[in-house]
């Protein structure tokens, strides 16, 4: 029901298997010496349609057997090519810039008819992307040398490097042992902070304590609209309009982020009684899962990843939940900001929510069933009228009662 939650542990875009032991190549030149060299480790994950509407994520790495067919070596640019499986290559191209050189560009081709890895995959072409990677001012005759991990992204495909070990345009046929160390894995040398000497003050005079400044908070998210239709000439068979933010808690960490709707692509699937929705951003994967039992609809699962500015990949989920319920045939709002505990570690919050992941006519909302929290805020200004009007209703009652006993103690005095 929940087919993502298999990869909870260590899927997604940029995760990395640890176990990889990589891949070790040595080009040789016309004269059948060493011109290029390269171990490397590479993690890939790729994001593709299915053949039932659906959008999965392969993740696999670079194996360690490869050829490299197609590598070739010159004096001013070098090509390191590496085949694998059932059509896969990836590719690194280097320049010489004057006593330096870099790496230009990554190409990373992938055959979606390799069933072992693209299952049930829409398309059977090969495709191809190219990305810029961080490998530059390489000193000539040294390797470059980066065990940390960098991961680069583009729309529909995350590659992770570590343990990478480069050398382009070696002379004279043999390996140096001189490195060009990345920045990442140079130690940090930390800042001694300054030394304030306290002012001499009359003992006297009181000076004040500087206010303290509340930590800033994230701005309200922006409100997003995703469908989803089975086909291109269907109208929409799932409907969900929100604002959302992930909070997540990393140790003694705690950070939120907002899902940008500006820069999210919405997939996903419609079904009997499940449906899902994939929320893909360049900082978030969300797959939110919808059953229902023919009366009534709710959120069953929510799985989300999030590639962290630090470099860590977060990923929770929870597949036992029973969220945003609503009658099969109408949708469920709650406009409130609401927020709702996933894990022990994943917090979601919501503002301006309606969805509708099943029996949607014309592609519009039908009739929403409002959450608790909605519907008190129209009986808070109900119950405050119905009060008014109460009051109203005894200050008249006793007006009139006053004034019927004047009358009648009028009549008595003649």
């Amino acid at each position: 029901m929940f087919r993502y939650a298999a990869f909870a542990l260590f899927f997604i875009f940029g995760f990395v298997s640890h176990l990889s032991l990589g891949a070790e190549v040595k080009v040789m030149d016309k004269d059948d010496k060493l011109c290029l060299y390269a171990n490397v480790t590479v993690n890939f994950s790729v994001l593709y349609a299915t053949s039932d509407n659906k959008s999965e994520i392969a993740t696999f790495d670079l194996p360690s057997e490869v050829t490299s067919n197609g590598s070739k070596c010159s004096n001013t640019t070098s090509t390191l090519k590496l085949n694998f499986g059932a059509g896969h290559s990836w590719s690194v191209n280097f320049t010489v810039n004057g006593n330096m050189y870099q790496a230009d560009s990554i190409t990373f081709s992938y055959n979606l008819s390799d069933s072992t890895i693209f299952s049930k995959s829409a398309l059977n072409d090969t495709l191809s992307v190219d990305v810029r990677p961080h490998i530059t001012d390489v000193s000539m005759n040294t390797c470059y040398s980066c065990m940390s991990e960098e991961t680069i992204r583009s729309d529909s495909v995350n590659q992770t490097l570590w343990n990478v070990l480069i050398q382009a345009f070696i002379s004279n046929g043999t390996q140096s042992k001189n490195l060009t160390t990345c920045s990442a894995d140079l130690p940090t040398t930390p800042t001694a902070s300054p030394t304030t000497v306290a002012p001499v003050t009359n003992a006297t005079t009181s000076t004040p304590t500087p206010p303290t400044t509340p930590a800033p908070t994230l701005p309200t998210p922006t409100t997003g609209r995703f469908n989803i239709k089975p086909d291109e000439n269907s109208t929409a068979c799932l409907l969900a309009n929100f604002a959302l933010r992930i909070g997540i808690e990393l140790g003694e960490k705690y950070q939120e982020i907002n899902l940008d709707p500006n820069v999210t692509t919405a997939s996903g699937s419609c079904g009997v009684n499940t449906s899902e929705l994939v929320l893909v951003s360049n900082a978030l994967i969300i797959v939110l899962t919808f059953t229902n039992d023919t009366k009534k609809f709710h959120l069953q699962a929510v799985n989300v990843t999030a590639n962290l500015s630090s470099g860590v990949v977060f990923s929770e989920a929870n597949s036992s939940l029973s969220l945003w319920e609503a009658a099969v045939g109408s949708s469920y709002m709650c406009n409130k900001e609401q927020n709702y505990t996933i894990t022990g570690k994943l917090t979601i919050f919501t503002f301006n929510l309606q969805v509708q992941p099943f029996a949607v006519k014309k592609g519009v909302f039908s009739t929403a069933e409002e959450c608790q929290t909605d519907s008190e805020s129209f009986l808070v200004p109900i119950a405050v009228g119905v009060a008014l009007l109460v009051l109203i209703l005894i200050v008249l009652l006793a007006y009139f009662i006053g004034r019927k006993r004047n009358m009648s103690s009028g009549y008595e005095s003649f």
